[in-house]
């Protein structure tokens, strides 16, 4: 292919095109610009530099315009061309039989050819793979994924139709900020308000329960006998000065429970990223010594499906890159603002600094994974170290308690001091009570136990 020589409409096309792409390139570093701008001056001498480059952008598209229409892709035909008789043409006869005798000779020979395609066809059969890749082929169809549209669930719902102006009301004041944060770096599919709304529509519901519930304690009483549930013997004052509090402490935990949950999801996701982190940054390591693109690094991470919990803030980040337009740069300070982890944040944030300043990535990523290593042996150890206490206090609460209590319990029945209870009953309590201890201890070490990765 000839290059098109200076001064041809093919040339100057190109020039006019090169000089779009560079006008919108600017349009399009202008706009991040404006986003971040630090003043309403900056960003107004801003803006009127994008209102420039745009005139000059739709000024370039008629430019191009004009120049398209002095291109033509075939050329004229000469003068004289429509008074050429066509119709008086006389090929000679020899010329004609020729032309017959090749087309027959042709025919013969691509009727020949397909016979012998055809025999060799039925010669040549397939054998049990190839018939078992053939019939995969034509089973095998398009996947097309589905993706359903999330609606607000019918609590959230009812919640925010109470109580979704009086919450926008107390964020737009500046209430519950550190809330806000805590739903953004949990990932819960919840707005502020939205989740506001339901902590107070919960609240206000638990103080229907703790009335109830006051109620029947008001009137009925719970004991360790049958028939379980007694009636009330104690004149009505004294026992509402017993349980009144119950009206107060139920909303009141329930509140504080609502309100504290996001916290703890997120407490829970950062003992999740923090255990995979060090041996992802290995990973990554390894990754950035083939001196690969560094925004594909996280692509690969993921790829691998081994860090479940590293998975969905990378994600965040391809996100950020493809769908909002952002540089690797931008993209890791805002995961770092945004990033459950501690750890991950620093992480994310002096990857960007290394490559904001142009630095050794490998080297980057191999200091940093040899301080999270060790981090993560100091942290077994002190795992190790807390489950021998654990399990002292689990020997002396589990093992030596119910036995004290059980001979102290025979020795009161004996002799007839305090509750006598029977046999039967001593050996429920005993068995109730190494049963909750169980439980409580059970549930205590998964919380305090990390996701093994």
């Amino acid at each position: 292919m000839k290059t098109p020589k200076t001064g041809t409409p093919i040339e100057e096309l190109r020039q006019k095109i090169l000089m779009q792409k560079k006008l919108f390139g600017e349009v399009v570093s202008f706009s991040t610009h404006l986003k971040n701008a630090d003043n309403e001056r900056e960003g107004k001498m801003i803006s009127y530099q994008i209102e420039i480059l745009k005139t000059g952008l739709r000024k370039s598209v008629n430019d191009v315009v004009d120049v398209l229409g002095r291109i033509y892709l075939f050329k004229p035909l000469k003068k004289g061309v429509d008074e050429f008789d066509i119709e008086n043409i006389r090929v000679p006869e020899e010329i004609t039989k020729n032309i017959a005798q090749n087309l027959q000779i042709d025919k013969q020979k691509v009727s020949g050819v397909a016979q012998s395609l055809q025999a060799e066809k039925k010669k040549s059969k397939p054998d049990s793979l190839e018939k078992l890749t053939l019939s995969r082929l034509k089973k095998k169809k398009e996947k097309v994924l589905k993706v359903k549209e999330r609606k607000p669930r019918r609590y959230v719902k009812m919640a925010s139709r109470f109580f979704h102006n009086y919450s926008t009301n107390l964020i737009n004041k500046g209430k519950f900020q550190a809330l806000s944060r805590d739903l953004i770096k949990a990932n819960m599919d919840f707005v502020p308000a939205a989740y506001v709304s339901v902590i107070f529509f919960t609240a206000a519901l638990s103080i229907f329960a703790a009335f109830l519930i006051m109620i029947f304690f008001l009137f009925f009483n719970v004991v360790a006998l049958p028939p379980f549930i007694v009636q009330m013997q104690e004149g009505f004052a004294i026992r509402f000065l017993k349980v009144f509090w119950l009206l107060f402490a139920i909303p009141a935990t329930t509140f504080a429970f609502c309100y504290y949950y996001p916290s703890m999801e997120r407490k829970s996701i950062e003992n999740r990223i923090n255990q995979e982190l060090p041996f992802a940054v290995v990973h990554m390591s390894a990754i950035s010594s083939s001196m690969i693109e560094p925004s594909k690094i996280f692509n690969i991470i993921v790829l691998t499906r081994e860090y479940p919990a590293l998975e969905k803030e990378f994600i965040k980040i391809q996100n950020e890159i493809n769908v909002y337009g952002y540089d690797l740069v931008t993209a890791l300070r805002n995961r770092s603002f945004n990033s459950p982890s501690k750890k991950l944040s620093e992480l994310f944030n002096g990857l960007a600094t290394t490559i904001n300043s142009g630095g050794n990535l490998p080297e980057f990523f191999e200091k940093r994974s040899q301080s999270l290593l060790f981090e993560h042996r100091l942290e077994k150890e002190k795992q190790g170290k807390a489950s021998e206490t654990f399990m002292d206090i689990y020997i002396s609460a589990v093992i030596a308690a119910p036995m004290i209590l059980m001979l102290v319990l025979m020795m009161m029945r004996i002799s007839g001091i305090g509750i006598s209870l029977s046999t039967g009953m001593i050996s429920f309590i005993m068995i109730l009570a190494v049963s909750l201890i169980n439980i409580l201890f059970l549930a205590f070490l998964k919380l305090k136990q990390p996701g093994e990765v």
